[in-house]
């Protein structure tokens, strides 16, 4: 086999090798699996998970999906708790501890402390027939087979297998609890998700003395010099009791010089857009982007609840928050 074909192998083998690892562990969910959910849902505290190494990576990871989808976490390094640190424990936390081996000696000090504290220990272990697995409330099965590493040392499989039961747990506590997109970004307001689901069009559209706005009567000269002002390429047109009548656009002037450079003698009013499109205040920044690229224009009207002109939103300004086109899907 030459060098590439060996490369090759190489992934694909360690890919298979963990997948299988993942795939393994959903024949061992079940009533343990259902036990360790009912300690973290009756807990009247946080979870706190812990281990030794890569467990330690990999129970950190776990920490910050239970924190992102509703369920209060934190990490406990066993060498740090055994000086000071597991004075963040309290009675009614719940604890998970991961181990490959289940003999890790950091984390076989701890379940005395644990026990006089009073917390219930769930172990998530490579091996069951372990003094650390005697000692928990709870024992879900992480073994591997084999680790992906040639010479069954470095933790690949197991890790990954730890991983994914850790995932399982966090979800399904996600969906007994009801955690919705809105919850989960509540906890993620600087991310994509975030944006698509709290950002509200008031918070982007120009209002007040900042909205181009025009009288119908006056020459369209004036309206141009607004649009020029106010630099969102538009000019909404009021009558004299400030309800709007029709908006101008960049696009609204180019069309008209494609008919006629004799500007003289024309008002906003014969110029403009009746009834253009216009969107609600308090709407959702992501559903006003939809729409905007759905009828493909750059400007929209925000609305109050009396239906008279509360700002203006611009594409750019979407765009410029963060959001994309597939957000608006």
């Amino acid at each position: 086999m030459d060098r590439t074909s060996q490369i090759i192998e190489d992934g694909r083998r360690v890919l298979r090798l963990e997948g299988r690892a993942v795939s393994q562990l959903e024949h061992r969910i079940g009533n343990e699996f259902a036990e360790a959910v009912r300690l973290v849902v009756s807990s009247k505290g946080r979870v706190i998970v812990t281990g030794v190494g890569k467990s330690g990576i990999i129970a950190r990871k776990i920490v910050a999906t239970l924190n992102s989808t509703g369920t209060p976490s934190v990490f406990l390094h066993p060498t740090d708790a055994v000086h000071g640190d597991l004075g963040i424990v309290r009675e009614g936390d719940v604890v998970i501890c991961i181990s490959k081996s289940g003999t890790t000696e950091e984390l076989r000090e701890l379940m005395p402390m644990f026990r006089r504290i009073g917390v219930p220990v769930i172990a998530m272990l490579g091996t069951l027939q372990s003094q650390l697995a005697q000692d928990s409330a709870v024992v879900l099965d992480v073994s591997v087979e084999e680790e992906a590493c040639p010479h069954d040392l470095a933790p690949t499989s197991s890790t990954t297998a730890a991983l994914a039961m850790g995932d399982a747990i966090a979800i399904t506590l996600l969906n007994l609890r009801g955690f919705t997109p809105e919850d989960f970004a509540m906890y993620h307001p600087g991310g994509s998700l975030g944006k698509k689901l709290l950002l509200k069009v008031d918070e982007l559209m120009v209002t007040g003395d900042r909205i181009p706005a025009v009288l119908g009567d006056v020459p369209l000269r004036d309206a141009i010099m607004e649009m020029t002002t106010k630099r969102i390429g538009c000019t909404l047109v009021l009558d004299a009791h400030g309800e709007m009548e029709g908006i101008i656009t960049d696009g609204d002037l180019r069309r008209l010089l494609q008919r006629t450079t004799d500007l003289s003698g024309l008002t906003a009013r014969a110029v403009m857009t009746k009834n253009p499109k216009s969107a609600r205040a308090g709407t959702l920044a992501v559903t006003v982007l939809r729409e905007m690229e759905g009828f493909k224009i750059t400007q929209m009207v925000i609305k109050d609840d009396l239906g008279r002109p509360a700002g203006v939103i611009h594409l750019h300004d979407l765009v410029n928050a963060g959001l994309a086109a597939e957000d608006a899907q």
